[in-house]
């Protein structure tokens, strides 16, 4: 018998996950064998809409980027998030804008899908719509954004073409494809039985590794949950301010010129982050919950000021509807806009800053502005106060972030120390176990973290910013260049989607080695993206974390990399027995 020629069978995530199950059933193969033969990226399929192949055939493509979020959306174009709400409302919708922020979070939570022609695999619509479980393109640079007149221009291959507000359009987030037209989608089946089967599986591999989930509201939390995450390792409190009801407070603490009109302020927003906290307590019953503390810079609660000085200067000719449109964009009454503009714009203009990723935010927010660390200190003990009362269990993490140097940390749970001893006092319940500690995100941190553990109780590793800091890399602008880089093996990957083990990576080893040499039962995770890519997740349990945490969506992916890593660790320890 002679072998000519041999290829690999093509097959999907679910046919992949039912032939493992059927081969451990019918003895021809082990559990252990089963799990060692699913790439955990084929598991996206189980989980999100894939575009269907015939369809897509008849399909123009029209557009390439970075696939930023996995899955299939169809839906008609809308090019802000105002339109995509009013679209919404009559049927399927993809938000497609240059870049989105915070402000957009209404339109991306309506949409099927999100497209981009700037970003990187970790910019705003890249993170958030992984944390939604929306598909998402970003980088697509052959698409020009024209909001005003609500349409695009994009010159894809040689071919240019308008598209415009309505047209049905067509993403796949898993190839980063984009198609003109509608394409029929093959819905998942996250529910199967052979899926649940061989998680299960998975899971008894892993052993005491930990997978979390990052997650700031609790719809996420729930989703988390029946995805198996076990606890939240990065709840961004800042999400939670971009609602309707809550920026106009947040913009007043931000305008107020002392601490009593920002305490004032913030007093309005206690009570809303309080409920969102106990929301979060409720669905990891059990469980963790990491809470970072502000993060953010502050100006990107404010309008961008070219927005703003267009509409002052419109303001003294703007018809009754303009000035009635515009109370409503900044929420005071139309008489109040000529003096709230001008004020508002000197704020913007005051907290502009050259380099914010580095400036005035995470615990130098904190430590400028105490008042916000100890609303928020109260909002996290005030709901797990009320959530434990009911029976539930509940293990509260304050993370502060952005530290570089110890006396930073101390500063700042001082705050936190004394608020929860005053509301947990109040509230009878002293014995309620709860931690304080750090996101390692500068290395600093990282090379000082034996002083660091002198204060912090747990380790997470923001992933995203260490990658910048420590390769001088930005993660918004590294796409120009990108693929020059790839190609010529520069790097292996995009560092923001694959942890760099010989860079970043060894900044992380040394921080865990000195943290532990101080505490050594320092407990240790990552909530960066790298937290759901399955090479960096095995880095993480090679080193010895405790834990990694990732958007909710990708926890399954998580779970069976970590089973995978510890597979391997325990045949390479076999190996070393039997050498």
């Amino acid at each position: 018998l002679y072998m000519l020629q041999t290829r690999n069978g093509k097959r999907t995530g679910p046919a992949a996950v039912r032939i493992a199950v059927d081969m451990v059933e019918e003895g021809l193969i082990s559990k252990k064998e089963a799990v060692q033969r699913v790439a955990p990226n084929q598991l996206d399929q189980l989980l999100h809409p894939v575009l269907d192949p015939a369809t897509r055939k008849g399909l123009q493509k029209i557009a390439l980027g970075l696939p930023a979020s996995p899955g299939a959306a169809v839906g008609r174009a809308a090019f802000s998030s105002e339109d995509a709400v009013e679209l919404a409302v009559k049927g399927p919708v993809v938000l497609i804008r240059k870049e989105t922020t915070p402000d957009d979070i209404h339109g991306m939570d309506v949409s099927k899908g999100i497209l981009t022609a700037v970003g990187g695999l970790t910019s705003h619509a890249a993170v958030v719509a992984r944390g939604m479980g929306r598909p998402c393109v970003v980088g697509a640079s052959s698409v020009a954004v024209d909001e005003a007149n609500k349409q695009a221009t994009i010159v894809f291959e040689g071919t240019k073409l308008t598209l415009k507000e309505g047209e049905w359009i067509s993403l796949d987030g898993t190839l980063g494809e984009v198609y003109l037209g509608q394409c029929k989608t093959n819905e998942p089946d996250p529910k199967s039985p052979d899926f649940a089967t061989f998680m299960k599986w998975a899971d008894e591999f892993r052993g005491k590794f930990g997978v979390r989930a990052n997650a700031d509201i609790p719809r996420d939390a729930k989703q988390a949950r029946a995805f198996g995450a076990e606890g939240i390792g990065l709840c961004r409190t800042e999400h939670m301010f971009f609602a309707e009801d809550r920026i106009p407070h947040m913009q007043a603490m931000i305008l107020a010129r002392d601490e009593k009109a920002r305490k004032k302020a913030l007093q309005k927003l206690l009570p809303m982050q309080r409920k969102d906290f106990a929301g979060l307590f409720e669905s990891m019953d059990g469980f963790p919950v990491v809470i970072r503390t502000l993060d953010p810079p502050l100006h990107e609660f404010l309008p961008k000021r070219e927005n703003l000085m267009v509409d002052i200067a419109r303001l003294p000719n703007a018809s009754a509807k303009e000035k009635k449109e515009m109370s409503a964009t900044y929420n005071v009454p139309v008489p109040e806009l000529r003096k709230y503009l001008p004020d508002l714009l000197h704020r913007v203009e005051e907290l502009h800053e050259f380099n914010p990723m580095l400036g005035h935010r995470g615990c130098r927010l904190g430590i400028t502005y105490p008042e916000v660390t100890e609303m928020q200190a109260r909002a996290i003990f005030e709901a797990a106060a009320h959530v434990a009362k009911k029976g539930i269990n509940v293990i509260p993490e304050v993370m502060i972030p952005l530290v570089g140097n110890v006396k930073e940390l101390e500063n700042q749970k001082a705050l936190v120390l004394k608020v929860a001893d005053e509301v947990l006092g109040e509230a009878g319940m002293r014995d309620l176990k709860y931690h304080v500690g750090t996101m390692i995100e500068i290395p600093r941190a990282a090379m000082t973290a034996d002083e660091v553990a002198r204060e912090a109780e747990f380790f997470s590793f923001g992933t995203n910013d260490l990658t910048q800091t420590t390769m001088g890399l930005s993660r918004d602008d590294y796409t120009k260049f990108s693929r020059q880089y790839e190609d010529l093996k520069i790097f292996k990957a995009d560092p923001f989607a694959v942890l760099d083990q010989e860079g970043v990576g060894k900044v992380i080893e040394m921080a865990v080695k000195l943290g532990r040499k101080t505490r050594p039962d320092l407990e240790v995770g990552i909530c960066g993206e790298h937290g759901g890519e399955p090479s960096s997740v095995e880095f993480c349990y090679r080193i010895g974390m405790n834990y990694v945490s990732c958007s909710p969506y990708r926890v399954p992916i998580a779970r069976l990399a970590a089973a995978q890593a510890a597979i391997a660790d325990e045949g390479k320890a076999e190996l070393q027995r039997t050498a």
